[in-house]
């Protein structure tokens, strides 16, 4: 799959927005999609959806919260609980789905399910990689470009 470098600045971007958001939790379903956000560079609190057991164990769980980030995959079941986790938490606090529509815009409908932003990641060294002229944008310790 082709990487733009428009993608990866726009990645880049989407990170430090998204770890500017104090008195938040992102909520993703599972492990790899949690993975995938931290090597990006998320530094943020991250909540996985399965761990709960249910949807009523989450919902009373994030009350503590004033904004709750939905990063859910983009597939039937995603959308379905999406929709699940508005209907009970949008009166006790804010659900924000922008990241999530945000995400859709930046890689141009590419990326269905969290876990498969580590492709914008290279293996290595957990840097993005800018794929097209594997160029790395940050350069590796020691080497000069």
């Amino acid at each position: 799959m082709k990487i733009t470098e428009s993608e990866i600045e726009g990645l880049k971007n989407f990170i430090t927005s998204l770890n500017s958001k104090k008195d938040s939790i992102v909520v993703v379903e599972g492990k790899r999609d949690s993975d995938a956000l931290k090597k990006l560079g998320f530094s943020g609190k991250i909540c996985e959806f399965h761990r709960f057991k249910g949807l009523a164990r989450f919902a009373d769980s994030m009350t503590t919260y004033k904004r709750l980030i939905v990063l859910l995959d983009h597939d039937r079941k995603g959308r379905y609980l999406t929709s699940k986790i508005i209907s009970q938490l949008e009166h006790r606090l804010k659900v924000d789905l922008s990241f999530k529509r945000r995400l859709v815009s930046i890689t141009k409908g590419k990326i269905r399910h969290i876990e498969d932003l580590s492709m914008y990641v290279t293996p290595r060294q957990d840097r993005f990689v800018y794929q097209t002229h594997h160029k790395h944008l940050y350069p590796r310790l020691g080497k000069s470009i």
